[in-house]
């Protein structure tokens, strides 16, 4: 008999949303269906760009991800195991997620504030250990909030303080990256650098982002994937290039298609 070469394992995906439907209940009043048979898979190393309208779902989904909510039909998986199935720290050390409107405490100073990214990997009451601190200085690096270091939250410019909630999640040291609009309140040279940090990450540290963006172009340039909502359902997932096409664009958005393409979508422009 010749042995035959050992044959690969497919990978696991980090997260998973099977067929998942979800509905927000109203008193009185149908269900609002904002989810509709939702499938996705990321795997670690990859960056996936979440785009679409207003009430696409886009933020829904990524409170599914972490089983803030449960869906009303399907399944979320994380790391293979129902999200459900696992506790709330074994959530936490795995999935960092940024929300769109977080409120801060002020008086923090900003690496006061990154260094509670580091709680779900606590072991001890008495202050940050040597393994966190270093987590927390490589967060601020990439997120390029270092600079911000010693400045009290309260006194930071909405940028700012976006960058110093970028590093919060990247100091949890997650699996999985979670981030609802983290382009927010940036000027065009702090959008691209962060999003040109998260595609490094994702390719050195092999983690996996899923973020909520609002710009195509910048999307097109700078996220190798995009997954396209439109009332609740996936219109496309593939290729940044393939699916932010100018007319496929006009048509989620409700623009025109000259409009489309003056926004960058895609990279195209309009033949002549």
């Amino acid at each position: 008999m010749t042995d035959r070469p050992p044959t690969e394992r497919p990978m696991t995906p980090l997260l998973s949303l099977d067929h998942v439907t979800f509905a927000y209940k109203r008193r009185g009043r149908p269900d609002r269906e904002v989810l509709r048979g939702v499938s996705l898979t990321i795997s670690p190393g990859e960056m996936v760009a979440l785009l679409g309208p207003n009430g696409s779902g886009k933020t829904t989904l990524l409170r599914l991800a972490v089983g803030a909510v449960p869906p009303r039909s399907g399944r979320v998986a994380l790391d293979g195991r129902a999200v459900g199935g696992w506790t709330r720290r074994e959530v936490a050390q795995r999935v960092a997620i940024l929300p769109q409107l977080p409120s801060l405490p002020d008086g923090f100073r900003v690496e006061e504030l990154v260094e509670m990214g580091r709680a779900p990997h606590a072991r001890s009451r008495f202050g940050a250990g040597l393994e966190d601190e270093a987590a927390v200085e490589r967060a601020l690096v990439d997120a390029d909030a270092l600079d911000l270091v010693g400045r009290r939250i309260d006194e930071l410019s909405g940028g700012e303080r976006q960058r110093v909630l970028v590093a919060m999640t990247l100091a949890q040291e997650p699996r999985l990256l979670l981030l609802d609009e983290p382009t927010q309140h940036l000027d065009l040279a702090h959008q691209i650098a962060l999003l040109s940090a998260l595609d490094r990450l994702r390719r050195t540290r092999d983690l996996a982002v899923l973020a909520v963006l609002h710009d195509p172009a910048i999307t097109a340039l700078s996220v190798p994937r995009v997954l396209l909502l439109s009332e609740g359902r996936v219109v496309a997932d593939g290729p940044s290039a393939e699916v932010l096409r100018p007319a496929t664009v006009a048509t989620v958005f409700g623009i025109s298609l000259p409009t489309a393409v003056a926004l960058g979508a895609g990279g195209e422009s309009l033949p002549g």
